[in-house]
């Protein structure tokens, strides 16, 4: 048997036979191979009867097959070249790879377009990323993966395309060529300017409104007033009876809240939940609350679960006040009770806090606090003076500077939830109406995340606020300046003796130095991102311990010294917390870049750190920066974390 006849029957373990001749065969269609007489295994030959007519043959490429001069059969062999070509990731219409770009969006969509054929791909570099593998820790070893939204993007492949090289003094040609498809459509403008135009006079949006009055005709410019502010919060019963609104009186807004009460009504009765919508330029996000329609409509591009959360911290607050089951009884009684009359007087926090979010709340974005940075021993001291002077009734005692938490303490098997420091923190240090009663309060609330069923006692003690009230110029500034001490305790009759542990627990602070310590860090203010990592690109970072939920981060200054700069940082902030944590994005590494700046986000079980440099600032060198922040908070975690706390 033949060569080739023996390399066909290997492929099918057996031997099989030629394929019958047609009619309809062409000379290009058939592969070659050679066939010969056989034998038989008896030894007996083919009778020229079975035997098939030869088949055309086909003619030879010399680039892919070699018949050697030896051999009387066509053997196949393999090609000159051993090295199989590299193929292209992605099935293209390109007649090269230089041939086409990829530019990806954040919408996760991606669009290929062909490209010049003088440019070609940027070379695709690794070591940007490298420093941050070789950092030692559980989670180093996982293989991280990365999505990028570049403006310039090799295509060399999907992943090596998201990384390809970049440089902020040349543009590659993916720039080149979006550059001109904006010039022809007349829509180039910088990456910055869309914000610049939506936080234009940024300082207006928390001027109130006027009431309206019939009587002049300034009811249309108030309401063109209303609907250039950019963050609106309204809550309402489901009887549709207006609760609460950020900007505007009732008469102003209540032909919306008409509307948004029928959209709402008519999903529930085709038995379906409204969760949001967009309308223009605003997303309208609205949560249900048993008897409570809860509303939030932004422009300020913040995701659907970002916006939720602040809704949650909206309706906490109005726990703290009525509680869950004064709550659900009002309405049982009389669907179309009025809340705002049991409510009066709380205006006050619920404004105080949209407005907080509105310029950019850190905590309440990474659900997260921030705790004072001074020494293990210092505050281990204050710890220990908290547990010596505790009276019986002692819930949860607190020392808090310019909301910054110092020292907790706190039941064994108990501990406090964030969300509600987080309205304490309102109470406190956003909203006036606390302070404005004097240096000493005794308050009773609700925390929900503790128990939304019934209320605490608080007592809240300004320190030094007598002495300091006359000097103070700003109020904003003071309010960052502020030490407080909170004792908290499920019994209404302990005021005197909260009181008394108050008195001995300042005395002692005071004694054993730690006040001054406390006043000192006060004043010293939040470190430098140059103080951790000296000659760093980084303008800011915010690092959060996962276990801990606390976060940590450097001064605004100077990148970023007024409330505009700083709402377009917590804009950026925004955007990589919601690409890093979007539903189906199991992300590690989430890189942006921009014209003006260049951002990084990097999640893992322990601690996630978002950073930001600026445009001219290289990968590598945000890379390298992001892995001495890393190190820097694990070596100093007990310094910038409350590990624990004091337990009794």
């Amino acid at each position: 048997m033949s060569n080739a006849t023996k390399s066909q029957s290997d492929l099918h373990d057996g031997h099989c036979d030629p394929p019958e001749p047609s009619a309809n065969l062409h000379t290009d269609d058939i592969p070659i191979i050679a066939l010969q007489e056989a034998q038989t295994e008896t030894g007996s030959h083919v009778s020229n009867e079975e035997k098939p007519p030869p088949l055309p043959p086909r003619p030879m490429r010399r680039e892919s097959y070699r018949q050697p001069n030896n051999v009387g059969p066509t053997v196949l062999r393999s090609p000159h070249s051993t090295v199989r070509p590299r193929l292209q990731a992605t099935a293209t219409t390109a007649v090269s790879k230089t041939d086409i770009h990829t530019q990806s969006y954040q919408d996760a969509s991606r669009e290929t377009y062909a490209a010049s054929k003088q440019s070609s791909p940027p070379p695709t570099s690794w070591a940007g990323w490298s420093s941050i593998r070789r950092l030692k820790s559980p989670e180093a070893s996982d293989s991280a993966s990365i999505r990028s939204f570049a403006p310039t993007l090799g295509t060399r492949g999907d992943v090596e395309s998201l990384l390809g090289g970049f440089s902020a003094q040349e543009q590659t040609s993916g720039w080149n060529i979006f550059d001109a498809q904006l010039k022809e459509t007349g829509l180039q403008q910088d990456d910055a300017s869309e914000h610049d135009r939506l936080l234009d006079n940024f300082d207006q949006e928390f001027e109130e409104l006027d009431a309206v009055n019939p009587e002049d005709n300034t009811e249309e410019k108030l309401l063109a007033r209303w609907q250039a502010k950019r963050k609106h919060f309204l809550i309402l019963s489901s009887a549709g009876k207006p609760i609460y609104n950020r900007h505007g009186d009732d008469n102003l807004i209540s032909g919306y809240i008409g509307i948004i009460q029928t959209i709402i009504s008519f999903y529930e009765g085709a038995q379906d939940q409204l969760k949001g919508f967009t309308a223009g330029e605003a997303r309208f996000v609205v949560m249900s609350q048993g008897p409570l329609y809860l509303v939030a409509i932004s422009k300020l591009g913040e995701s659907d679960s970002q916006l939720r959360v602040q809704l949650e911290a909206l309706y906490m607050q109005i726990l703290s006040t009525l509680t869950l089951p004064n709550l659900t009884h009002l309405f049982s009684n009389r669907p179309s009770t009025d809340l705002r009359r049991p409510l009066q007087g709380t205006e006050p926090l619920l404004s105080a806090l949209a407005d907080s979010f509105t310029r950019g709340s850190v905590p309440t974005l990474f659900s997260a606090l921030e705790c004072l940075k001074i020494r293990k021993s210092h505050r281990e001291v204050i710890n220990n003076t908290l547990l010596q002077k505790r009276c019986e009734s002692l819930l949860y005692g607190l020392v808090v500077a310019g909301g910054r938490l110092v020292s907790v303490v706190r039941p064994r098997r108990h501990s406090l939830h964030p969300s509600d420091l987080r309205l304490i923190f309102n109470m406190l240090f956003e909203a006036e109406g606390v302070k404005a009663g004097g240096g000493e309060n005794w308050i009773p609330l609700c925390l929900p995340g503790f128990n939304k069923n019934g209320y605490l006692y608080m007592y809240v003690s300004f320190l030094g606020v007598e002495e300091e009230d006359d000097q103070r110029e700003n109020a904003q500034a003071s309010r960052h300046d502020e030490i407080a001490v909170l004792l908290i305790s499920a019994n209404k009759e302990s005021f005197y003796d909260l009181r008394t542990m108050r008195d001995a627990v300042v005395e002692e602070l005071e004694k054993n130095g730690s006040m001054a310590i406390i006043q000192t860090a006060i004043r010293n203010g939040r470190f430098a991102a140059t103080d951790i990592v000296p000659g760093t690109v980084l303008h800011h970072f915010i690092y959060k311990s996962r276990p801990n939920v606390q976060f940590v981060m450097p001064s605004y200054e100077p990148h970023f010294p007024n409330s505009l700069a700083r709402r377009r940082l917590l804009s950026l902030y925004h955007g990589l917390h919601a690409g890093a944590h979007a539903k189906n994005a199991h992300l590690k590494v989430h890189h942006c870049i921009s014209r003006s700046s260049i951002s990084l986000a990097w999640i893992t079980p322990s601690f996630e750190l978002y950073c930001v440099a600026g445009s001219s600032a290289s990968r590598n060198a945000l890379a390298q920066s992001a892995n001495k922040v890393v190190q820097w908070a694990r070596r100093e975690e007990e310094r910038i974390f409350i590990i624990g706390g004091a337990v009794f």
